[in-house]
């Protein structure tokens, strides 16, 4: 690696404002050159087969490609290219979905120096989670070990997706194509390994284990 080589940088968002936001922030770091920028995942694609970069700056809420896709596409078709997702949310869930994919993860609401920061480790072959990401995706793996311990299948979620969305018996069978004796023993089955006592406890335990 060159050292003095600048960090040849693409950017990816569907909001126009923000590419110019980090164009412009990034151009008075003199090591970093912005070479590329697309406002949706397929136009940054077409952009990479014409256009040397080593790294990759991308939003994750796009329509059609969006950041996942357009990640993990790049991560398969160009695997030596860096990749930074930033995203407004932390969510625990879709940081463990980016994670194979990316080098690192930042917010929205990071200062420009910490970007900077993090374009300059993935360069040099490390990667960068925001300390509210790391924490979000521990809580996340946690919870999916509770899930996985008190025996939660994929059908009980199912019910308690649509419990939440304060269905009946009657509904939730209708949805799912079984009886209603069958939600009945289900819902039981559900408070029981929860140890919710009703549905308010139940709701309130799901959405702490990112069922909901």
């Amino acid at each position: 690696m060159n050292p003095s080589a600048k960090i040849k940088i693409a950017i990816t968002d569907d909001h126009q404002i923000v590419i110019d936001g980090l164009s412009a922030a990034l151009r008075n770091f003199p090591h970093i050159e912005i070479v590329a920028t697309a406002t949706s995942g397929a136009a940054m694609m077409q952009l990479l087969k014409d256009t040397e970069i080593d790294l990759l700056i991308t939003d994750i809420m796009m329509p059609g490609m969006d950041g996942q896709a357009l990640s993990q596409a790049v991560r398969e078709l160009y695997p030596c290219l860096r990749i930074i997702a930033l995203s407004m949310n932390s969510n625990g869930d879709q940081v463990e979905r980016m994670a194979p994919f990316i080098n690192a993860y930042l917010l929205k609401q990071c200062g420009i120096s910490e970007l900077v920061t993090a374009i300059e480790t993935v360069h040099n072959g490390g990667t960068y989670f925001d300390a509210t990401v790391q924490e979000e995706r521990r809580r996340y793996l946690r919870s999916q070990q509770n899930i996985k311990a008190v025996g939660i299948t994929p059908r009980e979620k199912q019910i308690i997706q649509l419990m939440e969305k304060d269905c009946s018996n009657k509904e939730i069978a209708t949805q799912l194509c079984i009886s209603i004796r069958t939600v009945e023993t289900h819902r039981k089955n559900i408070l029981r390994k929860t140890g919710a006592t009703n549905v308010l406890t139940l709701i309130k335990w799901a959405y702490k284990q990112h069922l909901l």
